[in-house]
């Protein structure tokens, strides 16, 4: 590669974080301004002034205040999906995952709970919308079902109910429990043990030393965002 394109191409990569960061900083702009004011009041104009960004700005990434919006429900439709993928946690380990996964889980709740009523009811009007949101309602409930039909299947666990509804109850308590936490952050550490020690008593799992299971009493701490590389775990 001669200097000149190396020159090139040192321009176009810093360009494109350029890009990257004016990009995230409007989609949390919109964040914001979704939440604090609703669908309908909220404007393009309100959300470039919370970025600090120009109106013209906006529309080199959007075109529309629909598009950012919709950007937005991929953003909590994947956040809810990874909050099933703990990163450094024994796959082979049910009582690990059950904890680092409601963990994540009401984390990822609590941090995206004024986005989340705004999405239900904007999928009534948008079958984009409304696409994500049936997936962010039913995707980790199937890949959570999964997960509790392989336990299931290699004798580790007896669950009470049968797996779909065993990933309901969990999904309804970590929900419940969420709001707690979007309510009170110092909470937090009590409600992934709560919900931890249930999950795993409506799990019933066979643990393979013979020893009593844990009851889930120490929470995880708050997850953080996985990096791209890291090795994953996922509950199905």
């Amino acid at each position: 590669m001669t200097p000149r394109q190396q020159q090139a191409w040192a321009a176009r990569t810093e360009h494109d974080r350029r890009d990257a960061r004016t990009r995230a900083l409007l989609l949390a702009a919109a964040g914001r301004v979704f939440a604090r004011h609703g669908y309908g009041p909220a404007t393009i104009a309100g959300i470039t002034t919370e970025a600090g960004l120009s109106r013209a700005a906006f529309y080199v990434y959007f075109a529309s205040k629909a598009e950012v919006f919709r950007v937005l429900a991929v953003q909590v439709r994947d956040a809810f999906l990874a909050a099933q993928e703990v990163p450094g946690t024994d796959p082979d380990d049910p009582y690990a995952v059950a904890r680092a996964s409601t963990g994540a889980f009401i984390a990822a709740y609590a941090e995206h709970l004024p986005l989340l009523a705004l999405f239900e009811q904007q999928a009534l009007c948008d079958h984009e919308v409304r696409e994500l949101w049936t997936e962010i309602e039913s995707r980790p409930l199937r890949r959570h079902a999964r997960y509790v039909r392989r336990l299931v299947k290699d004798g580790r666990a007896d669950p009470v109910v049968e797996p779909l509804a065993l990933a309901r109850a969990v999904g309804a308590m970590s929900t419940t429990w969420a709001r707690l936490v979007a309510a009170d952050p110092d909470v937090y550490e009590d409600a992934v043990r709560d919900v931890t020690t249930m999950h795993l008593h409506l799990l019933r799992v066979t643990p393979r030393d013979g020893s009593e299971p844990p009851d889930g009493s120490e929470a995880p701490p708050a997850p953080r965002a996985p990096r791209p590389d890291a090795p994953r775990s996922r509950p199905g």
